[in-house]
């Protein structure tokens, strides 16, 4: 019992444990119960599957309510909020990396799940070093905040451009030094194959293998982006994990029902710029108005009032009604 109590960055050993043990339990479930062959996935199967990992990620923020209070659960809301809001982002990014490494949809499960599981372990790499790094050097805090609001006003003035995936060095890199199939072999990232008459069988990578790696490294990207926002929001390493992991864990869910319609929330990239310039200007606000920090509750207001009129405008704007009348 002492041991669970043994504090770890700020929370007691057991809470980190009891969320560890719920995603370990998430993954076995979905994949053990769901998924265990590979088959294409239904748009109904999808969104299903996403708002359940919706309704279980607001659960554990109604848990975080009632162990830690009003601010921790209103700072856990606002980090998912923007993460989740992040992965859009990434859903049309990793479409475009099944498409051009020609992954059909009954394979892309597979991948997705690993690339899922790599995040949480690399997320939390990550997290950790930005939590050290604030302990040790406060302004560091500053320097997170100035780099999202550079981003947000990058992200409202320049023009969105699909990734060149042909002229990506490491892509390039990997083709050049690793033995890789020019074929999928099914669901296998790797194979054995023979080169010539007399050679022994040597271990190939495949396409899928180079789309796996590739999404992590997008993913990586994208959390350059995403862990300042959450500990510009809070400076709790539990709430800025938790937040990220349970917004992540549902991406690979809600690919599958939005991949199609994605171009429907173009408007969304707009409300999510303002969303990281007002994250970006909140710990200046609060040193203006020397305040401790930011007021939680109305952080979470303004981030959902941000993100739902960018979602209203972007079903109003890009609805077929409105196009055939244009």
């Amino acid at each position: 019992m002492e041991v669970l109590m043994v504090n770890c960055l700020g929370k007691p050993l057991w809470i980190w444990l009891l969320f560890i043990v719920l995603i370990l339990g998430l993954i076995a479930f979905d994949l053990g119960l769901f998924h265990r062959k590979q088959k294409e996935v239904t748009i109904s199967q999808s969104l299903g599957l996403s708002l359940c990992y919706i309704l279980i990620g607001l659960m554990y923020g109604a848990w975080i309510w009632y162990y830690m209070g009003d601010s921790s659960a209103s700072e856990y809301l606002t980090g998912y909020l923007v993460e989740k809001t992040l992965s859009l982002d990434n859903i049309f990014v990793i479409s475009l990396i099944f498409s051009y490494f020609g992954v059909p949809q009954k394979y892309q499960h597979r991948v997705l799940f690993w690339g899922i599981t790599g995040v949480i372990i690399l997320r939390g790499f990550m997290i950790a070093l930005g939590a050290a790094l604030i302990e040790k050097f406060e302004w560091i805090a500053f320097v997170f905040a100035v780099f999202l609001i550079i981003t947000g006003v990058k992200m409202l003035v320049m023009e969105s451009k699909d990734p060149d995936l042909d002229a990506n060095p490491f892509l390039k890199w990997m083709r050049r030094h690793l033995r890789i199939t020019p074929e999928l072999h099914q669901e296998k990232f790797f194979v054995r194959l023979n080169t010539g008459p007399d050679s022994q069988k040597q271990l190939w990578g495949t396409p899928l293998l180079l789309a796996l790696i590739i999404i992590e490294l997008a993913d990586i990207i994208f959390a350059v982006d995403s862990i300042p926002a959450v500990f510009t929001i809070t400076r709790d390493p539990y709430i800025v994990y938790t937040s990220n992991i349970f917004a992540i864990l549902g991406l690979r869910a809600l690919y599958f029902g939005l991949a199609a319609v994605i171009s429907r929330f173009y408007y969304l990239r707009y409300s999510l710029a303002l969303v990281l310039i007002f994250i970006g200007c909140k710990p200046f606000l609060a040193w203006w108005l020397n305040e401790g920090k930011f007021p939680a509750e109305l952080s979470l207001a303004i981030t959902l009032g941000l993100l739902g009129a960018g979602i209203v405008v972007s079903l109003f704007k890009t609805s077929p009604a409105k196009n055939s009348q244009q």
